[in-house]
């Protein structure tokens, strides 16, 4: 790595941290519940950030996404899906939630199978085509079934982590060059830490 890519990407991992740091020192946290590890709820859009639709149409997950969601995993944090779905497919979440993972799973070509129960009753569609993102309403649905605790939100586009960025959650752009593909997990963990 040459001179000045080293110093971009030390001043990138810098603003990462400065931006980070801001946002866990001016947001409340709560406290986990009954024991178990209540927060922080860390959400992903689907398509292009934890999965790849190949031009066969065939969907894998995209590298590092496998891993990634493990680790969250095995520090017990909780995570959930908004993403765009026909309203079509069902008159509840849990209808569209199980139509989409019929649809994901009769594509898949992966080694493992896509990780459905991570993510458990926490994928939020759109009811009617008014709420499809960039619209705010499933940010805002996923934000008050959170529990009060901080949110995470992690996807490709820049409209849409603008979007939830501005509703209070702590986004993240996912895949950008000189810098970690995903939000780093320890920096999630200190999410659900109340600090001072």
């Amino acid at each position: 790595m040459n001179r000045s890519a080293l110093h971009a990407s030390a001043r990138a991992g810098l603003a990462l941290g400065a931006a980070l740091a801001s946002t866990l020192l001016c947001t409340p946290a709560t406290a986990a519940a009954h024991g178990e590890r209540a927060c922080p709820v860390v959400y992903f859009d689907l398509g292009e950030t934890l999965v790849h639709t190949a031009d066969d149409g065939s969907t894998t997950y995209l590298p590092g996404a496998a891993s990634y969601l493990r680790t969250l995993r095995e520090r017990h944090i909780r995570v959930g899906l908004i993403t765009n779905v026909p309203p079509s497919w069902g008159a509840t979440d849990a209808e569209r939630a199980a139509r989409l993972r019929t649809e994901v799973d009769a594509a898949w070509r992966g080694p493992a199978a896509f990780a459905w129960a991570d993510f458990g009753d926490r994928i939020r569609t759109p009811r009617t085509e008014s709420e499809r993102k960039p619209s705010p309403v499933l940010w805002q649905r996923a934000r008050l079934d959170s529990g009060g605790c901080r949110v995470a939100y992690q996807a490709e586009t820049a409209q849409e982590v603008s979007v939830a960025s501005s509703l209070g959650f702590v986004s993240y752009q996912v895949g950008l060059p000189h810098r970690p593909v995903f939000l780093p997990a320890g920096l999630v963990d200190l999410l659900g830490r109340r600090l001072g």
